[in-house]
């Protein structure tokens, strides 16, 4: 058998044998139409790691029966990249797979530009980092932008699958026994990353004694060659969703101890899509207008989170999750806008008021429209006393300030200032 680690020997060999990635690789989407017509371009593929990006690189040359060659933005030189060219050269044409493409320096950037602008040399470059924020936009204009995504645990119990059963590339040859408990665990202990449950398998398989001329792997084995221990409940049980709720409204109760054990309950699912969500959601539902800045403070340490990954992402996230238990509380502005909402679906909406109707058309004066709008900018203090709502609920509050943070108890001030004005 090959020293070669099993997820290497198991990477796809054409586009059939890809596990995921429909979204790129089925019939009728765009990588799947580039092998139909036999014209693949220059691109970029970037996700998360052991989702297949160099693994569908590789696919994707050898659909073709295009030469291809293997380099690191960051360990190989200049100078491979022009053997790369001269191979090109000599082929005809070179698909080049470039690892780490987000670490191109100039120098090799600017060798590589004009053979991809002849189409020469077709760039296929892989990076878990957003294109769009490492990348040179030199390179990137002349490359299709793919994202690939996490794995999710069916697929990874289908690549599984394949492995313990082929006998040529895999270790279809060793007579294992998994439990399905094993399975599960090497599948959801994997977090979307393929690479780290076949090298836990591939652990598992050679590590194990054998017995009765089999080689046994339960759910031990597998928390031990995974280094993660077994939890009590999957990202699509009902008990994961208990958990998000005690999560959100551990968080809404101000209760920090509680909102970070239920997060590390979370971690430990290794749900970080699910983690991200709620938090985006608390910070505007539950902290609203009290707290502003949580909403821009929740999104940024969640794409921290997101771009370090686990075990590291807990860093920002246990940051975050803090402060938005320890954060004032509103739900003013949802709930205002629910009941604009109320109106609006139970036939209470009338007719705009004429001073309010767009009038940037030729006739709009003869039809009486913005005709007795009055711009506020040119009165003190930027306000005047004029009707914005329908004749029908001309009289309707929906806002009902909560005077639970600075920000809102200022927003309350102006709030009362402006309705003690328009009753005078």
């Amino acid at each position: 058998m090959s020293q070669q680690p099993l997820a290497f020997r198991m990477r796809p060999s054409n586009l059939n044998e890809i596990i995921g990635q429909s979204h790129l690789v089925d019939e009728g989407k765009t990588i799947h139409r580039m092998i139909t017509a036999n014209r693949l371009a220059s691109m970029i593929l970037f996700g998360p790691p052991g989702t297949g990006k160099t693994s569908m690189a590789t696919a994707l040359a050898k659909s073709l029966k295009i030469p291809f060659k293997n380099l690191n933005a960051v360990t190989d030189k200049k100078k491979d990249m022009e053997i790369a060219v001269e191979e090109a050269k000599m082929h005809g044409q070179l698909v080049l797979i470039l690892d780490e493409v987000h670490r191109l320096d100039k120098a090799k950037q600017d060798f590589l530009l004009p053979h991809l602008e002849s189409n020469r040399l077709t760039l296929i470059g892989c990076t878990t980092s957003n294109p769009y924020h490492s990348i040179n936009p030199a390179i990137r204009s002349r490359c299709h932008l793919f994202e690939l995504y996490k794995l999710t645990p069916d697929e990874i119990k289908q690549a599984i699958q394949r492995a313990i059963e082929d006998k040529e590339q895999g270790i279809g040859d060793l007579e294992l026994e998994l439990t399905s408990e094993a399975v599960d665990h090497f599948a959801h202990a994997a977090n979307g990353d393929l690479r780290a449950a076949l090298n836990g398998l591939e652990l598992a398989a050679f590590s194990t004694p054998m017995e009765d001329k089999r080689i046994p792997i339960d759910l031990e084995i597998a928390e031990e060659c995974m280094q993660k221990k077994s939890f009590s409940h999957d990202k699509d049980g009902d008990a994961h969703y208990d958990v998000l709720s005690a999560f959100q409204k551990s968080i809404r109760g101000s209760d920090v101890d509680a909102s970070l054990h239920y997060l590390g309950r979370l971690i430990e699912a290794g749900d970080l899509d699910s983690i991200g969500r709620r938090l985006v959601v608390i910070a505007y539902e539950d902290i609203g207008l009290a707290n502003p800045q949580a909403g821009p403070r929740a999104l940024s340490a969640i794409q921290a989170a997101e771009r370090i990954g686990f075990p590291e992402a807990r860093i920002p996230l246990s940051v975050i999750v803090t402060e938005l238990a320890l954060s004032p509380k509103s739900n003013s502005a949802y709930k205002a806008l629910d009941a604009a909402l109320s109106d609006i679906r139970n036939g209470k909406s009338g007719e705009v008021p004429a001073h309010l109707k767009d009038s940037h058309y030729k006739g709009a004066s003869q039809l009486g429209r913005g005709l007795e709008y009055q711009y506020p900018h040119n009165f003190e203090n930027g306000w005047v006393d004029q009707q914005y709502l329908p004749d029908t609920i001309k009289n309707r509050t929906y806002y009902e300030p909560k005077a639970t943070g600075k920000f809102e108890q200022a927003l309350q001030q102006v709030w009362t200032k402006i309705k003690n004005r328009k009753s005078t």
